[in-house]
């Protein structure tokens, strides 16, 4: 089994340095043994683990989620019930966002379509922007 340099680390799973350095200081990959000329070494096992925390962090999970996810993924025949909550919380997140999103963009391009491009005195971008009950998701 050879094992890897950091370098050779990053190249492998498309991580940059001070990336696996960060990941190493918050616990998401263990200290890695070194030489006697204190250069970090890694394994397979590490490849593996640092390419699911990069697609987990990918696909917009966060540190503490991951952390959760790697310690069952180490306990293969324990229910995946827990696996499964994290990923419907983080759905119904990315769900809320959206919903945030969508109501902005529309928001947005209602301000722009009722904008007649003449002079500022008369330009819906600077009077919306100016007073939000002109917002069409103003609170009243």
């Amino acid at each position: 089994m050879s094992l890897l340099t950091i370098g050779k680390l990053a190249e492998a799973t498309g991580v940059k340095v001070p990336t696996i350095r960060y990941y190493e200081s918050v616990g998401l990959l263990p200290e890695p043994p070194r030489t006697d000329s204190n250069r970090r070494l890694y394994d397979q096992e590490t490849v593996r683990r640092l390419r699911f925390i990069r697609h987990a962090r990918e696909m917009g999970f966060e540190t503490d989620a991951i952390r959760d996810l790697l310690r069952m993924a180490a306990q293969p025949d324990r229910s995946c019930r827990q696996a499964d909550g994290i990923a419907r919380a983080h759905l119904t997140a990315i769900d809320d966002k959206i919903a945030r999103l969508t109501a902005l963009r529309d928001e947005i391009e209602h301000m722009l379509a009722d904008c007649p491009q003449d002079h500022i005195y008369s330009c819906k971008v600077i009077e919306v922007l100016a007073d939000h009950s002109h917002c069409l998701h103003a609170e009243h």
